[in-house]
Parts: structure tokens; sequence; C-alpha cells
């Protein structure tokens, strides 16, 4: 089976079920991004596969669920319509926003903004960071003009989050540290911090 077809060499290209649209389309632009995303998470993970760390098995298992997440999206983007019928699970929300939960509270509290960089696998994770953002801006985008699934638009916003505390993990754990931006003052103030779920 050849890898190339020739189908696309006029800018077209086809959603699941066969409907034929332009390269250019947003809906094209949102789940082909969601594929950049998962490239970058890749590259990630191959970053962490190399510390020799305790934690690096259990932040492999969340990458790696992350892209399977990543890759559900993409499908459901590309399936104008829903023929198939697929769903997000929205457990996968719950999981992400409890992982970031215990994440932060590995890292210290924070002041000011962080600026990307320390180890290269943190660095890695912000850019897995604003990718996401680039992402979630895109599908916002395709939303505006076809109606997506609230649950996949929510899981992206908190990815993003996921990624921020993961590199500060991350440089923490390789014992890098974080360089504040301080020009604009204290930006995050401990009595702003959004409470836990289990906090009153």
């Amino acid at each position: 089976m050849k890898i190339y077809t020739g189908r696309g060499d006029h800018g077209n290209t086809n959603l699941i079920g066969g409907q034929t649209v332009r390269k250019t389309d947003v809906r094209v632009d949102a789940y082909g991004s969601i594929d950049e995303l998962n490239a970058q998470v890749g590259l990630l993970a191959s970053l962490v596969d190399e510390e020799k760390t305790v934690s690096r098995n259990i932040i492999k298992e969340s990458l790696s669920r992350i892209q399977h997440n990543l890759f559900d999206i993409g499908s459901i983007l590309a399936d104008k319509g829903n023929k198939l019928g697929m769903q997000f699970d929205l457990s996968e929300i719950q999981t992400i926003e409890q992982e970031i939960d215990e994440l932060t509270e590995k890292v210290s509290e924070i002041n000011y903004f962080i600026l990307p960089g320390g180890a290269k696998q943190a660095s890695q994770a912000h850019i897995a960071r604003t990718v996401t953002r680039r992402v979630e801006r895109t599908v916002l985008k395709l939303n505006e003009k076809e109606p997506v699934a609230e649950p996949p638009l929510i899981y992206l916003n908190r990815l993003s989050d996921y990624f921020f505390v993961l590199a500060r993990y991350l440089n923490k754990l390789a014992e890098k540290e974080e360089v504040y931006y301080t020009k604009t003052g204290k930006v995050f103030h401990n009595d702003e911090r959004p409470k836990r779920k289990d906090e009153k």
C-alpha cells in the first residue's frame, strides 16, 4: 500500500464519511492542530523517558493517555455531523483535574509569571502548553462556525494548565531553578489561589 495517493495535490482532503473539503477549512485546521500537539506530547514523553526518576513511569502513563485522548478529539473533529457517534469520555476531564491538583501540591507557590525554560523536558512541556493554547483557539473558531461538543473544549482548556504545572514539576525533579518575570510585580497572591475541591 502506497502512503501517497495524489488526491490532495490540488488542496482538497476528505473528512470522515467521505465529504471533500479544502485543506484550508477551519475544521481541517482544527484536527490538524490536534495532530501537531500530539506530536509535541510524543516528544515530551521521549524526553521524560531519559530521566531516571521514580516519577518517570507515572508521567509517561499520563502522557500516553493524553495522546490517546487527543487522537479521540481529532477523530471527533474530523467527523462532521458525528456520523460515527464518537463521544469524549467525561471522566478524562476529572482525571486531568486531579493530576493538576496533585502536581500543584508538589511545587512551590508562585507570585510571578514564570518564563519558559529550565530542563529540556520542562521546556518541551512549555511548548506543549503554548501549542495547546493555540489548538484551543483554533477549535473555538470552529465552534463559532459549526458547534463542537463541550467536553473536548473543556479538556483542552485543562490540558494547558496540566502542561504548565508539569513543566514546573519537571524542573523541580531536574533541580533547575525557575526564572520569574518580575517587572510587573506580584500577579499571584496566596489568598487568591483557587481552592482545591477538598478545601473549604
